[in-house]
Parts: structure tokens; C-alpha cells; sequence
């Protein structure tokens, strides 16, 4: 795959210096698991790691099983359960931009934390109680104290409050380490491995233990040990606090790039000058020999940082501590500009995680129409994730021993592993690989159904494992860039907007089962997607969830080929 070539050919002057912040190494996925465990310093990030896995279960043991709950016990059809789960889920993944924000204007990311912890515990206990309520069917109608109500109240208070956590929680478990201190130098590389790692935890506790009490037992006790989970999460993080690094808020990112797009539109007509003496940046924050390009992308920014006479009154306020709608400095304009560039990228992200949407949805729902046994051994639908999960730490480890090897030796002049851009590009196409599958594999149950056969859930497994290698290089590496490419002062909002798109491609999924709803169901026809799927087409819906990621791709590779990398800028 050739989608970073132009990366790596990339030139251009910037106009901010070489960062001073910490540098991402590219090497998290060569299989982190092997890495020297030693670590200098504090113990907070093993702290983190260990909090994250509590939390990833406690979540995960609400979401993993949730499409049934609804349709099951809360008597939700089948088309609105899976769209009110993704509707939620999206949710769950938009809040963390506004934890993002709040945490490097306001709070920092420690105070961030523990603010949604107290909605996350909350809302953990709705949902646990709404198992022990009768529904509003069984109270003849509609009831504001009723199963329904409680089960939704709870999930948007747990989408708030675990959206706080995850915009803040890598960000925080990143400032840990010293970037003074080689080793740790080198393990913060890997600790975007290690968490995302972490966060698969939880699909396979809940996917193996969890979703099996709930389905056999009790849903209240499976939701219970999910509310556990959280609490102890809550009650370990709190202790921890004295070994914590914490920093402190910044300022106001949206503010700061407003005053860009501000400035630069008054000084429109300006030209912009070669002498870097007539740049505006306060000396003490950055190289004092700040550089100007006089042609790339979005240059005409560059106007926002132009010395003009009746700018003088403008640098003195600036040096002495506040804000200019008028001048802004370099640091200020380059921060634009890398947020611009990171748009298109950002964007293509979406159609992936709306066809990732489907391993809660549709496929349980396809799981649930086959036999669900494999060599006899009873396998819930929804415990399917664990095995994608599980197929996450192989694709982790077949990366890392088979893959790159590979590339070396047919590549043997190319150093290094391939980067983030060309890692993300691997992944879209093996999404359109995986709806691909499962539109094959739909297919042939639904002609096993019309014999009056059922196949065996086990036929979903290479579905799933096509899925974990696009969640391997796709998600992972989409993290580590987003934090790489980042401003100094505006990381946890930039991880955020790689939060953003699942929560975007949820709402599209949503969005897209309406549409297939109003167009193939009709007076004659229950539609691709009904409650039995024997009469419907899933299978029509996965080939063409499979063709728009597949155009989404050949998107993404035109905005690759052109992305200038912050380092290579630099």
C-alpha cells in the first residue's frame, strides 16, 4: 500500500517551529506485549492501564448485550432496538469532544475524571435498577417509573459520564511519563498499545462471563457486576491521587482559533513577509526565529500574524497576558492549520465506524437467527465479540512477528514499520473486506433457512476476525496520530476527535437504517432488516455497507498521498 508515499516525500517550511512537546515513537503495534516492562519513575500509568480494564468491562458489560436487552426484555422491535443502540452508542462517543474541551479550558483532565465518574456510576446504577422494574407493558401503558425509563435515563447518564473519562484518560496516562527521561521516552510510545489493549479487555470478560448471566441467570446481577466494576474503578483512581502528574488547563483552544480566522480576515488584503522579524510570537514559547511559508495550505492565515504599525499595542497586551482578536501569534496560526489538515482524514474515519457499528447490531441479530453452538458448546451472539476481541491481540501479534518482517525483506531499502497513514488505509480496506464476508456468509444462511436447515454460529467467525485487523490498524493507529499531530495545548480535544467518529458513525448507521427502512419496506416486502430475518435481506444491506466503505478507501487514499505529516513540517 502506497497511501503515505507522499508523506514521506512531503516538504515545506511551517510556520511553527520543531514541537517541544512530547514525541510519539512509531513503533506501539510491534507487538507491545514483548517490550521491556521496565518504567522509571511513577507507577501512575500502570495505575491507568488497571483502571481502564475496570472500566472497559464495567462499560462494555452494558453495551456488548444491549440490542437484546432492549428487544427481549424491554420489548423493543428489532430495527428500533438496534437503532436506539447505536443512537446510544454514538452518544457515548460524542460526549467525549465536550470532556475534551472542558478539560483543557477549565479542569484539566484529573478533575474531568472524577466529575464523570459520579455521572458514570450513576447512570450504571439507572441501568442496573431498570432490570429489577417491570416494563410498561406489564403496567398496562406507559410509566415514568417503569423499566423503559430508568434503562434510558441510566444509559445517557453513563454516555456523559464515560465520555469525561475517555477524553481525558489517555491524555492524562500520557502526561505521566518524562520526556526528560529516555526510558520513558520510549514507553509512551508503547502505552497507546498497552491501553487500547486494555480497552479490549472488557468485550472479553463481558463477552464470556458477563453476557452469560445475563442471558442465564439474572440481567440485574449481570448488570450489577458492570456497576461493581465502576465503583471500583471509581474508589482506585481516587487513592492513587498523590502519584498523579497533573497539569493544568491551558487556556481556551476555540477561542484561540477563532482569534485566527479573525485576524487574518482583517489583514486580507496584506501580504505576507519574508522577514521573520515581522511575525508576532511571544519569545519565551517558541524558536525566536519563527519561519513562514509563503505557499502550502491554508496560507492565507498566515496574515493573522503580521506585524502592522497599529499592531504595537496589540504584542505589548499579548506579552502581558491577554488575548488579541487582532494579532495572533505563530504558535496560534499553526495550530489552525493543523486541525484544517487533519479534517479530511478525520472525515473518512466516520464510514469506518459505521460499518464497526454493525459487530453490536446486526451481526448479533444475524447470530441470533443461526444456531448458537459451536462444537456443541452453547455461544450466546453477543459473546461473538470476545472473539473478536481475542482476534484483536492476534492481529497485535501477527503484525508485529509475521507482517513487517515481510515488508522488510520484500522492501529491504525501507527502515521502520509502515506509518500511521499507510496503517489506517490498511484498515478501511479490511472493512470493506469484512462487510464483504458478511454478506457471503448471510447469504448462505439464508439458504440453508429456506431448506429448513439453521447453520452454525461458527460461520461468523471469519467475519469477526476480518473485523479485529481493521480495528487493529485502523483504530490503534488512528489514536497514536491524532495525539501525534495534535498542538501541545490542545491534546486531549484532538484524541477526542478520534473519538468523535465513532460517535458520528453511529449516528450514520442510525441514519442509514431509517433509510433502508423507508426504501425496501414496503406493502409487499418486510424490508432488508425486519424481526425475522429469514424474510428479509441482510445480506443486501452488508454488500452495500461493503461497496461505500470500499469508495470510502479510494477517498481516503487521494487525502493520504497529500497529508503532510507535523514531524516531516517540522
Amino acid at each position: 500500500m502506497d497511501t503515505g508515499d507522499a508523506v514521506e516525500r512531503g516538504t515545506g517550511a511551517q510556520l511553527l517551529p520543531e514541537s517541544h512537546g512530547p514525541k510519539i515513537q512509531d513503533d506501539s503495534m510491534l507487538v507491545p506485549l514483548l517490550k521491556d516492562k521496565k518504567r522509571a519513575g511513577s507507577k501512575a500509568p500502570t495505575v491507568i492501564l488497571g483502571f481502564e480494564c475496570l472500566e472497559s468491562i464495567g462499560f462494555f458489560g452494558i453495551s456488548t448485550n444491549l440490542v437484546v436487552y432492549l428487544e427481549k426484555v424491554l420489548h423493543g422491535s428489532s430495527l428500533a432496538s438496534a437503532s436506539n443502540v447505536t443512537t446510544w452508542s454514538g452518544t457515548s462517543y460524542l460526549t467525549p469532544l465536550f470532556g475534551a474541551i472542558i478539560a483543557d479550558t477549565f479542569l484539566g483532565n484529573y478533575n474531568t475524571i472524577i466529575v464523570s465518574l459520579v455521572f458514570y456510576l450513576l447512570g450504571m446504577m439507572f441501568v442496573t435498577f431498570s432490570a429489577f422494574l417491570p416494563t410498561a407493558a406489564v403496567l398496562g401503558g406507559s410509566s415514568v417509573f417503569g423499566a423503559q425509563t430508568f434503562a434510558f435515563v441510566g444509559l445517557y447518564l453513563v454516555a456523559v459520564g464515560s465520555g469525561g473519562v475517555r477524553s481525558s484518560l489517555l491524555t492524562f496516562g500520557a502526561e505521566q511519563f518524562d520526556d526528560d527521561n529516555a526510558t520513558d521516552r520510549e514507553s509512551k510510545g508503547s502505552f497507546f498499545s498497552w491501553f487500547y489493549l486494555c480497552v479490549s479487555f472488557g468485550p472479553i470478560v463481558s463477552g464470556l462471563f458477563i453476557v452469560w448471566i445475563q442471558d442465564n441467570v439474572s440481567w440485574g446481577l449481570g448488570f450489577g457486576i458492570s456497576t461493581a466494576c465502576i465503583a471500583l474503578a471509581f474508589g482506585v483512581f481516587v487513592l492513587a491521587t498523590p502519584m498523579y502528574k497533573r497539569r493544568m488547563p491551558t487556556g481556551t483552544p476555540l477561542k484561540r482559533l477563532s482569534q485566527v480566522v479573525v485576524a487574518a480576515c482583517r489583514k486580507i488584503s496584506r501580504r505576507v513577509p519574508a522577514d521573520a522579524a515581522m511575525l508576532h510570537e511571544v519569545s519565551d514559547k517558541v524558536d525566536p526565529q519563527p519561519k513562514i511559508a509563503h505557499t502550502g495550505d491554508f496560507s492565507f492565515l498566515d496574515k493573522a500574524a503580521v506585524i502592522t504599525e497599529s499592531d504595537f499595542g496589540e504584542v505589548i497586551t499579548e506579552e502581558a497576558g491577554s488575548s488579541s482578536w487582532k494579532l495572533c501569534t505563530v504558535t496560534q496560526v499553526e495550530e489552525l492549520k493543523i486541525l484544517l489538515r487533519l479534517l479530511p482524514i478525520w472525515a473518512t474515519s466516520i464510514i469506518v465506524s459505521a460499518a464497526y457499528a454493525q459487530m453490536n447490531t446486526t451481526f448479533i441479530q444475524q447470530g441470533s437467527a443461526m444456531n448458537m453452538s459451536i462444537l456443541s458448546v452453547p455461544v450466546p451472539a453477543a459473546s461473538m465479540a470476545s472473539f473478536e476481541v481475542t482476534c484483536v491481540l492476534g492481529w497485535v501479534m501477527l503484525y508485529g512477528k509475521v507482517i513487517v518482517p515481510a515488508l522488510r525483506s520484500f522492501y529491504p531499502g525501507v527502515d521502520g514499520e509502515p506509518s500511521m497513514l499507510q496503517r489506517m488505509g490498511a484498515g478501511r480496506l479490511l472493512m470493506a473486506l469484512a462487510m464483504a464476508v458478511s454478506a457471503l456468509v448471510e447469504m448462505k444462511r439464508l439458504d440453508s433457512a429456506a431448506r429448513g436447515e439453521e447453520i452454525s454460529i461458527a460461520w461468523q467467525l471469519p467475519q469477526y476476525f476480518v473485523l479485529a485487523g481493521a480495528e487493529v490498524f485502523c483504530y490503534i493507529a488512528q489514536l497514536e496520530f491524532f495525539y501525534a499531530e495534535a498542538p501541545d495545548t490542545m491534546k486531549s480535544t484532538c484524541t477526542s476527535l478520534a473519538l468523535l467518529t465513532i460517535a458520528l458513525g453511529s449516528y450514520l448507521c442510525s441514519f442509514i437504517y431509517a433509510l433502508v427502512a423507508k426504501f425496501t419496506a414496503t406493502a409487499g416486502s418486510p424490508g432488508w432488516i425486519c424481526d425475522n430475518l429469514n424474510q428479509g435481506h441482510l445480506d443486501y444491506f452488508f454488500w452495500a455497507m461493503a461497496a461505500m466503505c470500499t469508495l470510502n478507501f479510494v477517498v481516503y487514499s487521494g487525502f493520504a498521498k497529500n497529508y503532510k505529516l507535523k514531524t516531516v513540517l517540522s
